[in-house]
């Protein structure tokens, strides 16, 4: 991976990682692209530059993760990552298996392109209007709904709203939960990626892969970078987009997108 594909896939990370089209979905198609889906360093690349991303939410809503009399928040946020954690322990294996082919991740960006054109209308009487209102049971539920997520190409976005807005809250509340709920995910993902899972091909750990070689240090620092600045300017679009527009322009952007790809991955690649 040179640094011009770097950059493109930490823009697609941050462009993607809080919109309800999937990141993964993105960041697979071009490196599938490039062909250079299979390498350990880009597997690990992938994920390790959500840390970025992670920062701009806290950047963002700095107040409200160092209020620390909210105790509160803090309990509902670790209350509802934990079925991720243990179900994305159990799975890995079978999530990377589906990572190396974009042809089960389109189809899947397809059906929840079409599911979001009708979410809108499915759930019309929101009751939560706070954060502050989420009770923890519902922040677990909405945990579980997240879970959807393991198989790329849902979007973990897309997934934790719709199970936000499946427990009323109102399309605000519920992609400002996604937000927070992403931080604890992200950062768990990330570090289990850095740490403790060893890559088939090198049989490496991440942080073994980065360090490396200067270039994949270089590559790392700027990914992060990037996916942060980007992050930051995608989640403000996005919050004005569903004020605006509901979750319809996402549902037929991926619809649009996922046929694309499919096509393409089928006939010419």
């Amino acid at each position: 991976m040179n640094t011009l594909q770097a950059f493109l896939i930490a823009i697609i990370e941050g462009l993607t990682e809080y919109l309800p089209i999937s990141s993964t979905a993105h960041m697979v198609f071009l490196s599938s692209y490039f062909g250079i889906q299979e390498d350990d360093f880009v597997k690990l690349f992938q994920v390790s530059i959500q840390f970025g991303a992670i920062l701009a939410v806290v950047a963002l809503y700095w107040k409200k993760f160092f209020d620390f009399t909210k105790f509160n928040f803090y309990i509902k946020l670790v209350c509802a990552v934990i079925p991720a954690l243990v179900l994305g322990k159990l799975f890995d294996d079978k999530i990377e298996a589906v990572l190396g082919d974009p042809i089960p991740i389109a189809i899947v960006l397809i059906l929840g392109g079409i599911i979001l054109l009708f979410i809108d209308k499915r759930f019309t009487n929101p009751t939560v209007v706070t954060e502050e209102d989420i009770t923890i049971k519902k922040a677990v539920i909405i945990g579980f709904w997240q879970c959807l997520a393991m198989m790329p190409g849902t979007s973990r976005s897309a997934a934790s709203i719709i199970g936000g807005m499946q427990q009323g809250l109102t399309r605000h509340v519920a992609a400002e939960f996604s937000f927070f709920l992403a931080v604890p995910t992200m950062m768990a993902v990330t570090c289990y990626s850095l740490f403790l899972k060893t890559y088939e091909t090198s049989q490496m750990k991440g942080y073994e892969l980065i360090l490396k070689s200067n270039e994949n240090i270089q590559l790392f620092l700027i990914g992060n970078v990037v996916a942060f600045i980007v992050a930051v300017i995608a989640i403000k679009f996005f919050i004005e987009i569903i004020k605006k527009y509901g979750f319809k322009p996402w549902g037929w952007y991926r619809i649009i997108v996922g046929l694309f790809l499919l096509i393409y991955f089928s006939y010419f690649k």
